[in-house]
């Protein structure tokens, strides 16, 4: 199968490269049917390119995920003409000196083309050095264009395009000029996410306009359809096919999601793994519900509490309603912001705000990211979900810190890689509610939905 695809990739984190496949998607979407994909850990910015494309993105990390996963993932949901993929970071930046789990390594397992940004603010032939560094860095990984970004003349233009195809021969595919606003909004830990941006589909199509006018749209479509087709050595897609559940609505699992301002860092994967295992999905609004409709087990994402912190705290029924369900055995698995919001308090610019006060934890807001990248964790202690021993890949990004009781003695994870709540520990354990700051991707962790299943299952009949 040839699956037209390429990476959009950049030589550094800030590049533009995520503005520029933003726009390229919304393009590319007003005339076919684009499935958009992520590099790298991440929630706000597939969340955009999930609404430029008007379809779930999907995230392809082979640290979390595996190799083999990842290819199984890309061809059971790539849906439609073309996938857009975009990387993260620098091109070849990865975990160590060979750079492993790089953007430059999944071109190489997705047999992808890939398409470099160049931020070419105050260089013009330079800039062909260093596109001619990337080609000739990693021979196995196929540069096929260049979009240059930042440009602010014609001339600067004009000399940079030249320099690249004099020097590098490969096509320069579209020069997007410097633009005198920023185009999206920015906070701390990224992008303003699109749950919080008020007016998204302008946005989008704004951009989608800048790509129409600056971008080199056929030669882009060239690349992503001229290249070999993907084979498939490390899977069998067939038995990797996601195949969904089905069973009588009166047997159903009902799993309750939060999902809503406060608590949007979700991969659509992980909501299809347990829909696969046979959940019925109930979404649930912490800021506006008064209580929690009838679940047999809740699912607490990662997000923004503290921007949301007053809301919460106001939402007192919604509080009371869930620490009484979590004192009556209910299982919750709770992810970052989900543990922040399970914890007594959170500090915000030196004012306190209430939280469910499930956990013996509060938090604080800091200045600086407290914890960022790649996890590693152990199972040590018996917990809800994860048998002893049970090693687990994911991810944490938060600058939140736990001020107050935060021991390692009711913390069943042991940080092999990365932070945790204290000590180099995670994963609080109270009653069967398991939270912790370290993110997981399903498809990395397969017995993560069957166990929350089983949990749930016990909860509703009464063992």
């Amino acid at each position: 199968m040839r699956y037209p695809r390429l990476i959009i990739a950049g030589l550094r984190g800030g590049s533009g490269k995520t503005t520029i496949t933003l726009g390229l998607i919304a393009a590319l979407s007003r005339e076919i049917k684009v499935t958009p994909f992520k590099k790298g850990p991440d929630y706000i910015d597939a969340g955009w390119l999930s609404a430029a494309a008007k379809s779930p993105c999907y995230n392809l990390d082979p640290y979390m995920i595996g190799a083999e996963q990842v290819l199984a993932s890309f061809v059971n949901r790539f849906a439609g003409d073309i996938a857009i993929i975009e990387g993260n970071r620098g091109l070849y930046d990865g975990m160590d000196v060979k750079g492993s789990y790089s953007t430059a390594e999944l071109s190489k397992l997705l047999r992808s083309p890939v398409i470099l940004v160049i931020d070419c603010t105050k260089i013009t032939r330079t800039a062909a050095a260093l596109v001619l560094g990337a080609i000739e860095f990693d021979k196995e990984v196929k540069i096929k264009g260049v979009i240059l970004n930042q440009v602010s003349s014609p001339r600067h233009q004009r000399i940079t395009t030249d320099s690249i195809a004099h020097y590098c021969g490969i096509p320069v595919l579209g020069a997007m000029p410097r633009l005198a606003d920023n185009q999206l909004p920015e906070r701390h830990m990224g992008l303003v996410p699109i749950y919080e941006h008020a007016i998204v589909d302008g946005a989008i199509q704004r951009l989608a306009d800048l790509a129409q006018r600056h971008l080199d749209i056929e030669g882009i479509l060239q690349v992503a359809h001229t290249h070999g087709g993907l084979e498939l050595p490390y899977c069998n897609v067939e038995s990797a096919k996601y195949h969904k559940e089905t069973g009588h609505p009166e047997d159903k699992i009902r799993i309750g999601v939060i999902r809503d301002e406060a608590f949007q860092f979700y991969y659509p994967e992980n909501i299809e793994e347990l829909q696969r295992a046979g959940a019925e999905i109930v979404f649930i609004d912490a800021l506006e519900d008064a209580s929690l409709p009838r679940i047999d087990c809740l699912y607490i994402g990662g997000g923004f509490p503290e921007t949301n912190a007053l809301r919460l705290a106001e939402n007192i029924a919604f509080r009371q309603d869930l620490n009484k369900a979590i004192e009556s055995g209910m299982p919750v698995y709770a992810e970052c912001g989900g543990l922040m919001f399970l914890g007594q308090s959170i500090k915000v610019d030196d004012k306190l705000y209430d939280m469910a006060g499930v956990l013996p934890l509060s938090f604080t807001m800091n200045s600086r990211p407290e914890a960022h990248g790649y996890t590693e964790a152990e199972v040590v202690k018996e917990n809800p979900f994860y048998p002893v021993g049970t090693i687990l890949r994911g991810h944490e990004f938060h600058y939140s810190s736990a001020i107050d009781g935060a021991d390692s003695t009711s913390l069943a994870l042991k940080m092999r890689r990365g932070k945790g709540i204290a000590n180099r520990m995670d994963g609080i354990v109270y009653k069967n509610c398991m939270a912790l700051y370290t993110h997981i991707h399903a498809l990395g962790v397969p017995l993560w939905a069957d166990n929350m299943l089983k949990r749930a299952r016990q909860y509703r009949d009464g063992k």
